[in-house]
């Protein structure tokens, strides 16, 4: 008989305790229904289904793990334009949610020594990634702790990786495209003295996706609700092949009193998108 996984060896995915977690009264007040349209919808089942059988992999060796249960493929365009003794923050768009910083991990993770990328704290959970993740707290403002950790992320000799984003890609006036770069990324190449490299990913998300984000923002509805369908988005990914195409490294003396680093993160952008006409 094969010996199962007991239940503390590895990360398991359960929506009702999750919203237990937030607030037992919601929980309670929650109708059936609701819960296993949750559990379909995040794929609860097969997420840890595949957290089972890859629990004892870490880093680099995980995201290969996930890329290749998901049958996806990508084609790298311009990796001759760094080097492994490069001091960078990797900024990309960020069109898909998952794949996108999974592609990065496996790229970057296999071609410097340590990498760093900067996620939502909620991504801290996957513990299989920790020790590539960092912190960034988008909920209620950022507690010193988490502030310092960033702080010594970049002071630290591994490689950055960074969505200036910080949301995936929406669809405004029928173009699918990040929203505001945030000039955070540009301070810190300043700061700690690292040149930008763009990056640009091609891929998009389903027209449910957008169309959910697009009614959500016209009803005036401040919570991300489309973020739930993220996970079933991942899975709509499944046998894709995207294209990364990696831009030349701006040296960080560029960024100077000439314009405001809102406007060099902007600038910063355009140049990621412009990779594609290259």
């Amino acid at each position: 008989m094969q010996k199962e996984n007991t239940p503390d060896s590895y990360l398991k995915i359960n929506i009702e305790k999750v919203f237990a977690s937030k607030s037992e009264r919601i929980s309670k007040l929650l109708p059936g229904f609701i819960i296993r349209y949750l559990k379909r919808i995040i794929h609860q089942d097969e997420l840890n289904d595949f957290l089972s059988r890859n629990h004892q992999k870490q880093g680099i060796e995980f995201a290969d793990s996930v890329l290749e249960e998901l049958q996806i493929k990508f084609e790298i365009k311009g990796l001759e334009n760094i080097n492994k003794e490069g001091r960078y923050i990797f900024a990309s768009n960020h069109p898909l949610g998952g794949p996108d910083g999974i592609i990065l991990i496996s790229i970057f993770g296999k071609h410097f020594p340590k990498i760093r990328f900067l996620v939502n704290d909620i991504l801290m959970n996957i513990k299989n990634l920790s020790d590539i993740f960092v912190p960034i707290n988008k909920h209620g403002g950022q507690a010193k702790e988490a502030a310092k950790i960033i702080e010594e992320a970049y002071q630290s000799p591994a490689t950055m990786i960074t969505f200036p984003a910080g949301l995936v890609s929406r669809k405004q006036k029928g173009k699918i495209e990040d929203l505001e770069w945030k000039k955070s990324f540009i301070a810190k190449a300043k700061k700690y003295q690292r040149d930008i490299v763009p990056i640009h990913i091609s891929g998009r998300n389903s027209n449910f996706f957008y169309n959910l984000a697009n009614l959500r923002k016209f009803l005036g509805l401040k919570s991300n609700l489309e973020m739930l369908y993220l996970p079933n988005e991942l899975f709509k990914q499944r046998g894709k092949k995207f294209t990364i195409c990696i831009g030349k490294p701006v040296a960080y003396q560029t960024f100077d009193k000439s314009m405001s680093y809102d406007k060099w993160a902007e600038k910063m952008k355009r140049e990621t998108y412009g990779l594609v006409d290259q």
